[in-house]
């Protein structure tokens, strides 16, 4: 089989969004009657539309479910132009998130796995990615023991010329030490948020933790969104550099780290430097946050007109 080239290959996991919109949280024990709600698929799914929008070729090598969930997840991926490569697992349903979406925009998460979770080394036998390719890792994915002997066992053989990026997710701090140490030693891109930041390294300030990130994954570099700010992108022996966002008003912020990532990794993908990328991500996010729902990214010709009708300022939303 002649290798891929040219495309994202997502080796994260798909799961269906229940999002609930409520004017705040509940108290321990207690209720609260949402405003709105919806069903969609996520995930995943939300970094592989934003590159897909953007004309990436996707690919998505990830587990997925025979059941409704799994047919929902696998109907959205295909009416956004996503390849799907592995076979769904006989008798086990795609899981799912619980999304809550404050009044705020804020968002929070509870999850329910299911069949992504039991990526196997005999479903990556065929992945074979090509020098021009862009791997795609989750930490999410690193959490569950099945998918993590797998993509652990597979990752050592994917070639140096091959851009491999990780985004270790709000559950960082729960992947094994080892792991987080072995991703490191391979990771191209190092994608996440302050927060993300400040859990993998200690260091509250996110210039900080930017810059201690770069010292330790010792590839092409680091970008942490720094939400109302924008960005940060570092390289190892250099200061981090701030990339301003865009001034917008904010709606819902579920999914724009999600679009953010999407973006950068087709701008990478198709030659432009670090910066110019994180620049085109940050007008994503920040066009994204305008609308409902987790995926809102926007198409190649809505971000550019985006970007060619506001100039960089201050983001005003979380990516």
């Amino acid at each position: 089989m002649a290798p891929e080239s040219g495309r994202l290959l997502h080796l994260g996991n798909v799961v269906v969004d229940i999002v609930l919109d409520v004017p705040a949280l509940p108290e321990r024990g207690g209720d609260v009657l949402a405003t709105g709600s919806d069903t969609t698929t996520g995930g995943g799914f939300n970094v592989m539309v934003a590159a897909a929008r953007q004309g990436l070729p996707v690919v998505y090598a990830g587990a997925h479910g025979t059941g409704p969930l799994g047919d929902r997840a696998r109907a959205a991926m295909l009416g956004a132009g996503i390849e799907i490569r592995q076979r769904p697992k006989a008798g086990l349903d795609t899981g799912f998130v619980v999304s809550i979406v404050d009044a705020e925009g804020e968002r929070t998460f509870v999850t329910s796995t299911g069949a992504e979770a039991t990526l196997t080394g005999e479903d990556l036998d065929a992945i074979r990615p090509g020098p021009r390719d862009v791997v795609y890792l989750s930490g999410y994915g690193m959490l569950h023991p099945p998918n993590r002997r797998a993509l652990m066992d597979w990752l050592p053989g994917v070639h140096d010329d091959v851009t491999v990026v990780f985004d270790p997710g709000p559950l960082v701090h729960l992947i094994p030490a080892d792991v987080t140490r072995s991703v490191m030693s391979r990771a191209d891109w190092w994608s996440c948020n302050a927060r993300e930041a400040t859990r993998t390294t200690g260091r509250d300030d996110p210039a900080a933790a930017a810059a201690e990130l770069a010292r330790l994954t010792g590839r092409r570099g680091v970008l942490v969104r720094t939400g109302p700010d924008g960005c940060l992108v570092a390289a190892r022996d250099a200061a981090p550099v701030h990339v301003p966002g865009f001034d917008v008003h904010a709606v819902d912020t579920n999914g724009a780290g999600d679009t953010h990532t999407g973006v950068f990794v087709a701008a990478i993908a198709t030659g432009a430097d670090a910066i110019d990328a994180a620049r085109t991500a940050n007008a994503a996010a920040a066009l994204s946050v305008t609308s409902y729902g987790p995926a809102t990214a926007p198409t190649a010709a809505e971000l550019a007109r985006f970007v060619a009708d506001r100039p960089a300022g201050i983001f005003g939303g979380r990516a």
